[in-house]
């Protein structure tokens, strides 16, 4: 409803039952409609970008309450995992190699970028004293984010065009993606939100230290590798369809937690739909403030997500873990 074109309400909501048709078959749309440019523009643009940001979103939320109360640090996101850095160096890797010149084309090798980096993290972080312990999980991390982004750069300065690609993909946005992304990335996602969910009782004792989780009879390597997993499907799926969109799983958890409190049980659910609401919000205003262009989803999450979560650190409704 919202985008370049002014449109009333009344306009926009008579033409949703036909702008669903059409984003799922073109011909069945009535005569009467298949010409009629709003249909096209909803069906075709508008409700692709709604369920992939709601989508974005809510694996974002999630993801990022599951990676803080594993590594019980409030400042970490999935991207700690090297999961944005993976998807980039396999996005750079597609355009180097011609294998993709599109937003809708870069789902794949992104993906597969990202379960490569969270096979790799997890590798490195298993062997030794401190297997499967978050510090060695984000170090780990770390450091192969350190290697890719070195790789990600020196591809970039020698290729234009996975430069321009590049700079298109990392802005995140939904912009330009169609209904196929969303449904490469829904069973994905929905999966990683089920062991996300799963894991609240887990993660409220992994709050009280992992001396007192082990004493309790938690297993915890066993919950870290379930962690780990849920949030590399979570955050993969997520940049994969969007690009690297920062502070929703940052910031989710924290203001889910100053309204309901340290419960990972409702935690992790509401997060998740705090962060479909976030990211469905900023790219609605990213048409808005812009018009008749629109600035990318990321940019404005940073633009108007940072300065809120300062207040609410000021303020102290930011909690310890």
């Amino acid at each position: 409803m919202v985008g370049g074109r002014a449109n009333t309400i009344a306009q926009a909501w008579e033409r949703i039952p036909d702008a669903l048709t059409y984003a799922g078959d073109p011909q069945r749309v009535p005569a009467s409609r298949s010409g009629d440019e709003l249909v096209v523009v909803m069906g075709l643009l508008r409700l692709p970008r709604t369920v992939l940001a709601l989508l974005v979103g809510a694996a974002l939320g999630a993801a990022g309450t599951v990676i803080q109360g594993h590594t019980r640090n409030p400042l970490t996101d999935p991207g700690i995992l090297g999961i944005n850095a993976g998807a980039a160096a396999a996005v750079v890797l597609s355009l180097v190699f011609g294998w993709t010149d599109s937003p809708t084309g870069y789902v794949w090798p992104a993906l597969i970028g990202c379960a490569l980096v969270t096979a790799a993290v997890f590798a490195l972080s298993s062997t030794g004293s401190t297997a499967a312990n978050p510090l060695s999980i984000v170090l780990a991390g770390a450091a192969l984010s350190a290697i890719l982004m070195a790789v990600v750069n020196a591809l970039v300065l020698s290729d234009d065009d996975a430069l321009e690609g590049l700079r298109q993909w990392a802005t995140g946005s939904v912009a330009g993606r169609d209904l196929d992304v969303a449904w490469v990335v829904l069973p994905i996602i929905l999966v990683g939100l089920v062991l996300a969910c799963a894991q609240g009782s887990a993660l409220n004792l992994l709050a009280l230290g992992e001396t007192v989780a082990r004493s309790l009879g938690l297993a915890t390597t066993r919950w870290r590798v379930l962690g780990l997993l849920s949030v590399a499907l979570l955050g993969g799926a997520a940049t994969a369809a969007a690009g690297p969109v920062a502070f929703v799983g940052l910031a989710a958890p924290h203001i889910v937690r100053a309204v309901v409190g340290p419960d990972y049980r409702l935690v992790v659910p509401y997060a998740a739909l705090l962060g479909a609401a976030l990211a469905l919000a900023v790219d609605v205003l990213g048409r808005i403030i812009a018009r008749p262009g629109e600035l990318q989803m990321g940019i404005v999450m940073a633009l108007v997500g940072v300065p809120f979560f300062v207040i609410l650190i000021r303020r102290g409704k930011v909690q310890a873990l």
